[in-house]
This record gives structure tokens, C-alpha cells and sequence, in this order.
């Protein structure tokens, strides 16, 4: 039996939110396409338009949206995407670029899982840097918290300067 092949997430989808946006346009789609259906020929219908993000999963996955199996296929990975993918929490001092983002998320798809997701958030007072967050885990990469870990060094630089210039 042969097994069938697991859908892949493209890089743009980078948080729990595309997912849900992603979910919610697919159901739009369905609801349109079911309705056509129903409806007795000659009618016109339009279909909704479809966001870059449903682009890139629909042509990465080679799936058909006019076919009901590769919509169901498609919703039913996006829930277990959205319920089951593990979710990081990272806040950096100023918003990410789009392409730093690209980078990063190709970075964690490859190193961490294929699945991952990223919630950004904005904390100005860490300077440069991130900090990162799990369900169980916290890594503070800022320069604040580098700052705050060589205190003793910066502090002897500076008073060893002062004797320096005062000798």
C-alpha cells in the first residue's frame, strides 16, 4: 500500500494566525464551490480571491481546490497544523523585515520542525537581539540580558579607563 505523501508549509506561513486566515479562506472557497453545486445551471457565480498565502501552499502541494478530496486533504492538515505544530514566542526590539523572517523560518523548519510556527511579539526595551520562548523554555539572546551578564567586566573596563585618564 502505497503511503501517501504528507503536505508541506510554506515558508510565509509563518504563525498561528496564517494558519487561521488560511483556514478560514479555504472554508470560503468550499462554501462557494458547494453552493455551485446546488445551484441549477446558467447562473453565474464568482469565486472568492485567493490570498498569496493559499497560492503558495496550493502550488507547493500541487493541490486542486475544485476537487473535494484535495480540500478536505488540505483543511484537515491545516488543523492538525494549527492544533498539533509546536509554537515559539519571540519578541525582538523593533518589527522583524520580511525577508529576516523568510530566513528564519526556513532556518527553524529545517533545524526544528517542518511544522513550526512563530508568534512575534515587540519588547523595545531589549536593544538588539531576541527573546525566545517555548511551552517549557526560555532563552533571553537580547543585548540587554548580554549587558547584564558582563556587568563586572563592563564596570572594571570602565573604572580601569577612569585610572587610566586620571594617572
Amino acid at each position: 500500500m502505497a503511503r501517501e505523501q504528507a503536505l508541506v508549509l510554506p515558508v510565509l506561513v509563518a504563525s498561528p494566525v496564517d494558519v487561521g486566515r488560511l483556514q478560514r479562506e479555504l472554508a470560503a472557497i468550499d462554501e462557494v464551490l458547494v453552493q455551485l453545486a446546488l445551484r441549477q445551471g446558467g447562473s453565474e457565480t464568482k469565486m472568492p480571491k485567493t490570498s498569496h498565502l493559499m497560492d503558495q501552499i496550493v502550488s507547493d502541494n500541487q493541490l486542486n481546490l475544485l476537487q473535494e478530496a484535495d480540500r478536505k486533504k488540505l483543511a484537515e492538515f491545516l488543523e492538525l497544523v494549527k492544533t498539533k505544530a509546536p509554537v515559539l514566542h519571540m519578541s525582538f526590539g523593533a518589527d522583524p523585515s520580511v525577508g529576516f523572517m523568510e530566513k528564519l523560518m526556513a532556518w527553524l523548519r529545517q533545524n526544528i520542525s517542518p511544522y513550526v510556527l512563530v508568534t512575534v511579539g515587540l519588547q523595545p526595551n531589549i536593544g538588539a537581539g531576541c527573546i525566545v520562548r517555548s511551552t517549557n523554555r526560555q532563552f533571553d539572546l537580547s543585548l540587554r540580558q548580554d549587558f547584564l551578564n558582563k556587568r563586572d567586566l563592563l564596570m572594571n573596563k570602565i573604572i580601569g579607563g577612569q585610572a587610566e585618564v586620571t594617572a
